[in-house]
């Protein structure tokens, strides 16, 4: 019907577009749909070239940071909450807190402003794979990094830091009382 005739010049767009950035280096998959009904689903370049198997709708890939704008959203709710304060420093909610670490604050993690060397900035790929394979408690994984000296003078500059956005994870099952999933799917993906 009339949904259908609307939906296919739209389609038709998406696919020149997303076709034209596949041929410039463009992975993935992409799905676009209206008041609930898909009008476009489809993927593009290769989910592993090694084996020659493109991508599809149902391809699965990891999420990697896209949940660091969850991480932020669930500190700012507790923040709402009156649970914490995004000026509390970090050491309120770290066990034995390096005293370089005295001065971070919850603010600080938020804009990767720390200082504090992002755990992903190992030496060698293999470092990095075993680090992510490896289940350590959190304490542990924060006394993976904790002895390095800071990067530069707390709130100086800005550098990207996946070590201060695993901290917040912790402070906020620390804060909850519960994991950083169960705090997720109740405070934000059953409400929406």
């Amino acid at each position: 019907g009339a949904f259908a005739q609307e939906a296919a010049p739209i389609a038709s767009r998406l696919d020149e577009y997303l076709s034209a950035a596949a041929k410039q280096g463009f992975t993935g998959s992409a799905l676009v749909a209206r008041d609930g009904k898909v009008i476009f689903s489809k993927g593009y370049g290769m989910a592993n070239a090694e084996w020659d198997i493109p991508n599809t709708p149902q391809t699965k890939f990891r999420l990697g940071s896209i949940t660091k704008q969850f991480t932020a959203a669930s500190i700012l709710l507790l923040q709402e909450r009156g649970k914490l304060s995004v000026q509390d420093p970090v050491c309120k909610y770290i066990a034995e807190c390096p005293k370089a670490w005295e001065p971070v604050t919850i603010h600080h993690l938020l804009s990767h402003t720390s200082g504090i060397p992002s755990y992903t900035d190992v030496k060698s790929p293999e470092e990095f794979r075993k680090l992510s394979l490896t289940s350590v408690t959190p304490a542990g994984f924060v006394d993976s990094f904790k002895s390095k000296p800071l990067e530069f003078p707390i709130g100086e500059k800005m550098k990207y830091n996946n070590s201060g956005y695993f901290m917040l994870g912790y402070i906020i099952e620390k804060v909850s009382g519960q994991s950083y999933e169960a705090f997720l799917q109740e405070n934000i993906f059953t409400p929406l």
